[in-house]
């Protein structure tokens, strides 16, 4: 007769939550990108208090300086602190990454949900107009939008969350589709439970865990979107300043004759560090919360 060992009984008396965490916590790449990102956010909320020199202190007998001991990653054409404007930087790049994706995450829900759930015709009509804005260009819609509401930061938010719903309402709606034909759906509907709190209570918290794990990967995807509007001038603006709109700008004054290296990688080095860990974060997350591959 097959024996439980001691791993197997200790996993046997876990919540689903906990198991979750102890396979999450199990993969290298999932801590080291927590990790990661973890710092940029202290780093990015208590920057007022711990960056090196003041944000707009500028002084043109520094400007284009090197990395040294008195900046250690250099200065830029008005002589501003790098490393100071970078840190400055993370709580724009990361602010606009969490906010258009939380923007994103309650049009997706509150639009899936609906369509998944009366289904018919109001769910033919809703995923029909979805896959017509699918044949738009998504950065198209975004320019558009800051042209037309203007260039703020706010509206930085709102723009680019309203063109990365579409893919998080297709998810939704699936999910629902499943989940409205459960038994305990259809408890609740025969205890005279009306639509709405059917939606609120039962269907959408069983439905947060594909939500979580794509909103995890739409952050980088919505930070990399504000990175190239930031090159094309449409990001945020001066005197803020993103990761995006410092790379542009060493970018812009970088040449074969004059190279500012500082300038572009530093920045870009904080991009592509915080992408590639909140991927690292999302792909654990599918894996582990990914029902044909874990019996949790």
């Amino acid at each position: 007769m097959e024996t439980l060992t001691d791993s197997d009984q200790a996993d046997n008396t876990l919540t689903v939550q906990e198991k979750i965490w102890a396979r999450l916590l199990g993969k290298r790449a999932v801590v080291i990108g927590g990790s990661i990102v973890a710092c940029f956010i202290i780093i990015a909320i208590l920057t007022p208090w711990i960056a090196p020199y003041s944000y707009e202190e500028q002084s043109l007998s520094r400007q284009y300086q090197p990395p040294s001991n008195e900046h250690l990653m250099g200065t830029d054409s008005k002589g501003r602190d790098l490393l100071t404007r970078i840190m400055y930087g993370s709580r724009i790049s990361l602010a606009v990454g969490f906010a258009a994706t939380s923007v994103s995450i309650l049009i997706g829900i509150a639009y899936g949900t609906i369509a998944g759930y009366f289904g018919g015709k109001i769910d033919n009509y809703m995923m029909r107009f979805v896959d017509i804005m699918y044949g738009i260009p998504f950065m198209f819609l975004v320019i558009l939008m800051m042209t037309i509401l203007g260039r703020n930061i706010y509206v930085l938010f709102v723009a680019l969350g309203a063109v990365q719903w579409l893919t998080m309402a297709r998810i939704v709606r699936g999910q629902t589709v499943t989940l409205k034909e459960r038994e305990f759906v259809e408890a609740a509907r025969a205890l005279g439970a009306s639509n709405f709190r059917i939606i609120t209570r039962h269907l959408i918290p069983n439905l947060m865990g594909p939500v979580i794990v794509f909103a995890t990967l739409t952050i980088p995807t919505v930070m990399l979107e504000e990175a190239f509007l930031s090159f094309l001038g449409l990001g945020v603006q001066p005197p803020m300043a993103s990761w995006g709109s410092l790379t542009a700008a060493g970018i812009a004054v970088t040449s074969p004759v004059k190279t500012y290296w500082w300038l572009i990688v530093f920045p870009g080095s904080a991009i592509a560090v915080t992408l590639f860990s909140l991927n690292f974060i999302g792909d654990g997350l599918r894996d582990v919360m990914d029902v044909r591959n874990n019996k949790l």
